[in-house]
């Protein structure tokens, strides 16, 4: 038998109801510890990998979490100070939620130093918060398709909890519910899970829709039957 798992890729209103080079206006600050490190997991459940996923340019998001569907969305971020910062800025990735005074971003140290000019990095740490302007971009993952992370908390066989890695595009997951394909719910952040799943094989169907429809994607590579904690899986699908 083979477990029906439905997850749904939409493209948010963030990326379609804006011009493609429309900048957001907002402020940014960073963590005040060099490994970033906030709760065990982070609220999106990435682990070390929110932490060194794309270089380590990563940050936490506040009215961009959106209850966890903004976990790994990727953004670039420059601020506006003529004189200190640079013209591109950085592309970040989305891994944890963060909070501050007036801000959307709270950044890794080494994503908030790269906003800035060479050599002028210390003038953007003197201060608790910059100016900046930011606009949803598409993820890329060079050499890496989706993955799904089975987490050391399933207990085979009655419960399966799977994070996905390496969402590429501008992809928001939800779930969806189906006549033919039994839905996964968010546990939290990226983090999807099942209670008794079937025996056998495991499939994952991705609904992709955006402007151009609607279009299902199905891996050729099941989560296979005897599943274990811990273990990443090869969806063998990119998405762009």
């Amino acid at each position: 038998m083979c477990l029906l798992g439905l997850l749904v890729l939409l493209f948010p209103l963030l990326c379609t109801s804006n011009p493609k080079d429309t900048f957001i206006r907002s402020r940014a600050a960073y963590y005040g510890s060099p490994d970033c490190s906030r709760t065990p997991e982070g609220a999106c459940g990435f682990g070390e990998y929110g932490r060194t996923v794309n270089q380590g340019n990563v940050a936490g998001v506040a009215g961009l979490y959106r209850n966890g569907s903004g976990c790994g969305a990727c953004y670039q971020v420059r601020c506006t100070n003529q004189q200190y910062c640079s013209d591109d800025g950085v592309n970040i990735v989305a891994t944890d939620y963060g909070e501050g005074d007036g801000t959307d971003f709270i950044l890794s140290r080494r994503a908030y130093s790269k906003l800035a000019r060479p050599n002028l990095a210390f003038k953007l740490f003197a201060c608790s918060a910059v100016d900046v302007q930011y606009k949803r971009i598409s993820c890329r993952y060079s050499g890496n398709n989706l993955m799904y992370k089975v987490n050391e908390h399933s207990r085979y066989p009655s419960y399966l909890s799977i994070l996905i890695l390496y969402a590429g595009g501008q992809n928001d997951i939800t779930a969806e519910d189906s006549k033919q394909w039994k839905p996964m719910s968010r546990e939290f952040g990226a983090v999807w899970d099942m209670e008794n799943p079937p025996k056998g094989s495991i499939h994952l169907k991705l609904q992709l829709s955006g402007s151009a429809g609607v279009n299902w994607v199905q891996n050729k590579n099941a989560i296979p039957d005897y599943w274990k904690a811990g273990v990443v899986y090869d969806s063998t699908i990119q998405l762009t």
